[in-house]
This record gives C-alpha cells, sequence and structure tokens, in this order.
C-alpha cells in the first residue's frame, strides 16, 4: 500500500510509487504551484509528488478531488480549501502562513493552477509581500489538444472559456477572428 511518513531524527517526508519509497525533504519557504493530471492520475510528474509530499500545506480547488489524487499517492499532508468563493478568507490565512515560513503546495482539480481558476489572485498576494513562487509544471491541457489537433503549432494564443451565452461568444468569436494563430479553447463538460 502507498503511505506517506515523517522520519523525526532526518525531518525528511516519503511517499510510495509502486514499490519504490521516494524520500522528500522539507521545501524552503514558497507559494509551490504544482501542475496535476489532467485525467490519467498516472500522468503525474515525480517533482509534483515531491513537493506535494513535502509541502506544510496543500491549498486544493475542491479538497475532495484532491484527497483522490494525494491517496493515489500515499501522501498525507494538511489540505485546505482556496476557490473563488473563499479566496478572500483563505486567501490572507495561506499569506501568515508562508510568512511563518510554511511551504505551501497550490494545486487545482486537474491541470495547472491559475490556467482557468483563481489561483492567480493568491499568486499576487504572495508577490505582493515577497514571498517566492515556484511553478512546478506537468500535463497541459492546451498543449495536449494542439499537439493531436493537426493545426499549426508555430503560433498559438490560448483563450480560455468562450461565454455561455451566444451574443457573448459570437462577440468573443468574433474579436478573436483577427489573431493570426491557431486558438485553443477549454469547454466545460457541465
Amino acid at each position: 500500500m502507498e503511505k506517506s511518513s515523517v522520519t523525526a531524527e532526518t525531518g525528511r517526508r516519503s511517499y510510495v510509487v509502486g514499490q519504490t519509497e521516494i524520500a522528500a525533504r522539507p521545501l524552503e519557504p514558497a507559494l509551490y504551484l504544482v501542475a496535476t493530471p489532467i485525467g490519467n492520475l498516472a500522468d503525474i510528474t515525480l517533482r509534483a509528488l515531491e513537493t506535494l509530499a513535502a509541502a506544510d500545506i496543500v491549498a486544493c480547488e475542491d479538497t475532495r478531488v484532491s484527497r483522490v489524487l494525494l491517496d493515489r499517492y500515499g501522501i498525507r499532508r494538511r489540505t485546505t480549501a482556496y476557490h473563488e468563493h473563499n479566496a478572500g478568507e483563505a486567501g490572507p490565512k495561506l499569506i501568515a502562513a508562508l510568512q511563518a515560513g510554511q511551504s505551501v503546495a497550490l494545486i487545482s482539480d486537474a491541470g495547472t493552477p491559475l490556467v482557468s481558476d483563481p489561483g492567480y489572485r493568491l499568486v499576487g498576494e504572495a508577490l505582493d509581500h515577497g514571498i517566492r513562487v515556484v511553478p512546478i509544471p506537468g500535463p497541459s491541457a492546451p498543449l495536449a489538444a494542439l499537439t493531436a489537433s493537426g493545426l499549426p503549432s508555430d503560433a498559438f494564443m490560448f483563450a480560455g472559456f468562450l461565454p455561455v451565452k451566444t451574443g457573448q461568444r459570437l462577440t468573443r468569436l468574433e474579436a478573436l477572428k483577427a489573431v493570426p494563430a491557431t486558438l485553443i479553447f477549454f469547454e466545460s463538460p457541465r
């Protein structure tokens, strides 16, 4: 079974992937932006796992969704919710933890934090307070879609989500017609 442990004499933290135990040393105080798998939990990077196992706090868009990923790799870290509905309350608490010397890993439900989610507010606050921000790259839905599309990839633009209302959607598409690049959009299954 995959598990996470802390060894008292060294302060090292570890996690198990398959039959391999991997040690993770405590992180320097910083806000770590950790990319997570888009749909296949096996797509996570070793660096992301090490960061999640070592972070003092894992800030999640939805703790229930994130718990599936963390449990899969036996990572037992303190989690806290950080999303658009609680950013005003949770953000200052995370900044205080960072200022107190803790490390915080920010993850979204899938993919890279800040891509079509409110994590940019926390990053802005961290930078305003002189807190180091460290990206931990990984899976990217826009790039995966681009590489499999057969469309030109030498110039592209990620345009996020289109508006739901037809009129606003058409206005946005009309404005984007002049962009001389392949356009990539997100579409919600909901």
